[in-house]
């Protein structure tokens, strides 16, 4: 395609299965520009018909190698997938090291399989800024199924449960005290645990962690326990179980996207990302000077900064 490619020509492209197209608009979705939100705009009504599984837990997890296990095995099914891996950024130069792509090699040369790595940019949430819009571009290009791999995450990054149908926490025996630190946060958003590693000792012992925890907790909006299965994502063992899961709990459960409280609360960060991009950061930087300096108390700075947007 051209370098003048119009929106209208990768919407047609998209639809018809140009793969280059894709490519293109993926990067036009993930640099957050103009033409990616209207290619977006424009294919919106295609979407709600993948189904979208974010794969989340700590770091070392095995997160990357379970959801190529994932991507295999719906390949085998004639399934399109696609993959959005969300990697952490340098702290300083804002840069990833990207490395899904290189541990999924194995599907570098099948065109049903799109893959997709991002720098979460410093942002909070285990999740990319552009994931939402990349995952509904996916979707509309008929994508039959979204895997969402976040960064390694704690207690408090639970985005991911307002953008995926399906969340599988994935944990690992052997990780020290992993239950009581997440219990708090990522514990809660999980409609499936996946044991990784389960032939390591201390598999038996993560479980009962697990059980224990659930039979403790407050979850008035689940009427079950979220099921908890055992895998072994290098060889591929207990895979098909967890995705005959996953498809029965997403049965259950129903599309998360449709709802509307997940659409409120993507609304409000849409709109909490439009407002700070909008805002000049030399304006911000003036006021930060002047809070530092205490010639300006911060709760001024901030009605200030408002006044400049209405």
């Amino acid at each position: 395609m051209g370098a003048n490619v119009s929106v209208e020509q990768l919407e047609q492209g998209i639809l018809s299965g140009d793969l280059r197209a894709l490519a293109r608009a993926a990067t036009l979705v993930e640099s957050q520009t103009d033409t990616g939100r209207e290619i977006v705009t424009a294919l919106f009504a295609k979407t709600g018909r993948a189904l979208m599984i974010g794969i989340t837990g700590p770091p070392g997890a095995g997160k990357s190698t379970l959801v190529d296990q994932l991507a295999k095995l719906l390949r085998r099914e004639g399934k399109t997938v696609g993959i959005i891996a969300v990697d952490p950024s340098s702290p300083f130069s804002r840069g990833a090291i990207l490395g899904d792509r290189i541990r999924m090699q194995d599907h570098h040369a099948d065109p049903g399989v799109f893959i997709r790595s991002m720098a979460s940019r410093g942002r909070l949430g285990g999740i990319a800024r552009a994931t939402l819009d990349l995952a509904l571009l996916l979707d509309a290009a008929g994508r039959d199924v979204v895997l969402i791999e976040t960064v390694g995450v704690g207690q408090d990054e639970v985005e991911i449960a307002h953008l995926a149908d399906i969340i599988v926490l994935v944990l690992v025996p052997g990780s020290g005290d992993d239950v009581q630190a997440l219990k708090a946060g990522i514990m809660e958003i999980a409609d499936i645990f996946a044991i990784n590693k389960a032939d390591f000792p201390g598999a038996d012992r993560l479980e009962q962690e697990i059980r224990a925890m659930q039979s403790l907790a407050d979850s008035p909006g689940r009427a079950n326990a979220a099921p908890v299965r055992r895998v072994i994502a290098t060889e591929g063992e207990g895979v098909p179980d967890l995705l005959a899961v996953i498809r029965s709990e997403f049965e259950k459960a129903g599309r998360r996207g449709a709802r509307v409280e997940t659409w409120k609360f993507r609304l409000r960060e849409m709109l909490r990302e439009s407002l700070l991009t909008s805002m000049p950061d030399d304006l911000i930087e003036q006021h930060a000077n002047r809070v530092a300096g205490k010639l300006e108390d911060p709760y001024t700075a901030v009605a200030s900064l408002k006044a400049v947007l209405v």
